[in-house]
């Protein structure tokens, strides 16, 4: 197909002046491309200068030709069809040309952007180093930057309460005195042990052991310096990457790539170990609270450092022969770290939720639960700690709220600025004799109450009093002991052998069990037959009881509601029945001692089994050990030579009616 360009050339001015017109548009192309000096230097190597400047078309024409091919070889075009023939090859190679030269700019044109740029970062870098060199870093910027840190720095407001209400001595942890004794026997040894620390939360943990390591550097027989650290860290928090791009608590190494390791390790490609929490504790202790909560798979690399004492690494950009790579980078990967520490975890999981591998290297301390008389000793404390007085009815208030020694301290420190509030302003603006005129009272403690929600530990009391149908079972969630209180109600079924048993769905399969168990017990005891009787049974409160030692409760309820025996309302009861009619042995019961003294019971019964775990120092509720239900009947005045005479006599009565 012919060139638009050069078709108008020939209806404009005819077929060889269209030839020479179309063939110096071809030079200045070519010209264009190449450059004119260029184009007349190629011309003389060519031997094309003489015929470049000739009329003639011919020789115009071969002098192109040799010019656009380099070619000295090409002979003229004659006829009108060689002629065309030559030109389409022209413009064929011409185009290739114009492509080639547009790439070539291109590139040349991103070339100088990229020397452009490092040209600017070497300036950059060169600016930079002579600032190191001169020793003043500073700009006008970054002293700026500065000087508002210190502003911020010199501000501070008064010490927290719970920094100036935490015990600073071990004679201040009220209620834990064998836990404290047994921690500071692992710990002040020669050769001192890991150790799990159990109990509920607000009992001291965390304050004992930092106490217990500052008493431990003092004495002369044990391995910790004066400067021993001391490490906390929560396990609810501590988080890291199985592809160990980050671990806070072992260390990690950051690649000189992805990972940002310093810019002169970055720009060597040498990659920078960062030590972990193990390390900083080297020498001292790593206090771990809620140790139960790590992930599973971090407490077995845990386990490892404790064997070893020390943490390894590896890089795959580690090269231990390049000569750039600095002495202490090269001993991390040869040697490791240093992490010779004492573990000290904390809980308030049971002993099976926490890793076996864990608990087979650490000894085990179990904290006690604070009694009602502690919490008031606590909150006395801080009252005192703060300058201030108290109405004589406060600290009991505090202490029917919580059972944690560290929730009454915020509820004093509260009501103490409940307090500060009440007063005039002119006794509230000097600190001195705000002190002075300050008593808090309990309206103080009851706004405290109202705005934080809080509800009463123990809602349900002990009562000089009987009740048929109503009996108090104990639970324990996370060393916190509760009491349950199981209502049972009994009526005639309308068709002998077909009545119902009804329970809290919500209340778990175990105790569901536990119901069954009692009415068979129930039946081989009395001899009545429950099928006679549509029974509801109801856990007050709800929950789910996932053990069986609310057996015996719900017996006594079911008994006495069937019975109509009344039950005393100051007797708790816990273990677990046998459809033999025997009291087996339960878990927690010390929790539970502590949760029927704290609601003001008078005696709790005990399978037998269990009287070995009481401790001598839990005192204030009789403890009756028991074996079964006869003797729990025989303590509790509902004698079986009783209740046969009741019921043959309301046998009796059915039958005549």
């Amino acid at each position: 197909m012919e060139h638009p360009y050069r078709a108008r050339l020939r209806r404009k001015y005819g077929v060889e002046d269209e030839l020479n017109r179309y063939v110096t548009a071809l030079y200045e192309m070519l010209s264009s491309v190449v450059g004119q000096d260029k184009l007349v230097l190629r011309a003389g190597k060519v031997s094309a200068l003489k015929m470049m400047r000739s009329s003639s078309l011919p020789d115009r024409l071969c002098a192109l030709q040799r010019l656009t091919f380099e070619d000295p070889t090409v002979e003229r075009a004659t006829t009108r069809a060689q002629q065309r023939k030559a030109i389409g090859e022209i413009e064929e190679t011409m185009a290739s040309l114009i492509a080639q030269k547009s790439v070539e700019d291109e590139i040349e044109r991103r070339v100088n952007a990229k020397m452009n740029e490092r040209h600017h970062e070497y300036l950059k870098d060169i600016k930079l180093e002579t600032l190191r060199e001169s020793g003043d870093p500073e700009t006008p910027a970054t002293r700026a930057k500065l000087e508002e840190l210190n502003v911020l720095s010199g501000r501070s407001l008064a010490a927290s309460a719970l920094q100036r209400l935490r015990p600073q001595t071990l004679r201040e942890i009220v209620g834990q005195e064998a836990a404290v004794q047994a921690l500071l026997a692992k710990i002040s040894s020669p050769f001192p042990q890991h150790v799990i620390l159990y109990g509920p939360p607000g009992v001291g943990k965390t304050t004992v052991a930092r106490l217990v390591l500052e008493i431990s550097k003092a004495r002369a027989n044990t391995p910790f310096a004066k400067d021993a650290p001391f490490v906390e860290a929560s396990g609810t928090t501590l988080r890291w990457d199985p592809r160990e791009t980050t671990n806070p608590l072992l260390g990690s190494v950051h690649d000189p790539i992805y990972q940002g390791s310093r810019r002169e390790f970055a720009e060597a490609g040498i990659p920078e170990p960062k030590l972990g929490l193990v390390s900083r504790a080297h020498g001292g202790v790593l206090f771990i609270d809620e140790i139960g909560e790590m992930d599973p798979l971090l407490q077995t690399r845990l386990l490892k450092v404790l064997e070893d004492r020390k943490v390894t690494f590896e890089s795959s950009y580690y090269d231990e022969n390049a000569p750039n790579v600095p002495e202490y980078v090269k001993r991390l990967f040869r040697e490791g770290a240093p992490a010779d520490f004492l573990l000290i975890g904390a809980t308030t999981r049971e002993p099976d939720e926490i890793d076996p591998a864990i608990r087979s290297r650490c000894a085990e301390i179990f904290f006690a639960p604070l009694t009602q008389a502690q919490i008031i000793t606590i909150a006395h404390a801080a009252i005192k700690r703060l300058n201030a007085k108290a109405a004589r009815g406060v600290a009991p208030l505090i202490a029917s709220y919580t059972i944690e020694g560290r929730k009454a301290v915020q509820i004093v420190a509260d009501a103490y600025g409940q307090a500060i509030f009440r007063l005039p302003p002119a006794h509230r603006n000097g600190r001195a004799e705000a002190a002075k005129a300050l008593t808090i009272g309990e309206d103080d403690v009851r706004a405290v109450v109202q705005t934080s929600r809080l509800v009463q530990h123990t809602p349900v009391r002990a009562r000089a009093t009987r009740e048929i149908g109503k009996s108090f079972g104990l639970g324990v969630l996370h060393y916190l002991g509760s009491l349950i209180e199981i209502e049972a109600v009994a009526f005639r079924a309308a068709q002998p052998g077909k009545g119902t048993v009804r329970f809290n769905q919500t209340a778990g399969s175990m105790a569901k069990d536990s119901v069954f168990n009692a009415t068979s017990v129930v039946r081989a005891v009395t001899g009545i037959d429950t099928g006679d009787y549509d029974i509801h049974i109801n856990v007050v409160g709800g929950g789910n009881i996932d053990g069986p030692s609310a057996g015996l409760a719900i017996f006594l309820a079911l008994y006495s509601a069937i019975l109509k025996r009344p039950l005393p309302q100051d007797v708790a009861i816990t273990g677990e029945l046998s459809i033999q009619g025997k009291v087996r042995g339960v878990g927690g019961v010390i929790e539970k001692l502590y949760a029927a003294r704290q609601a003001g019971m008078r005696t709790i019964f005990i399978p037998r089994e269990n009287l070995r775990e009481i401790d001598a120092s839990v005192a204030g509720v009789r403890v009756v050990p028991l074996d079964s239900v006869q003797q729990v009947l025989r303590r509790l005045h509902l004698h079986r030579s009783s209740t046969r005479r009741s019921t043959e006599r309301r046998r009796r009565v059915v039958a005549r009616s």
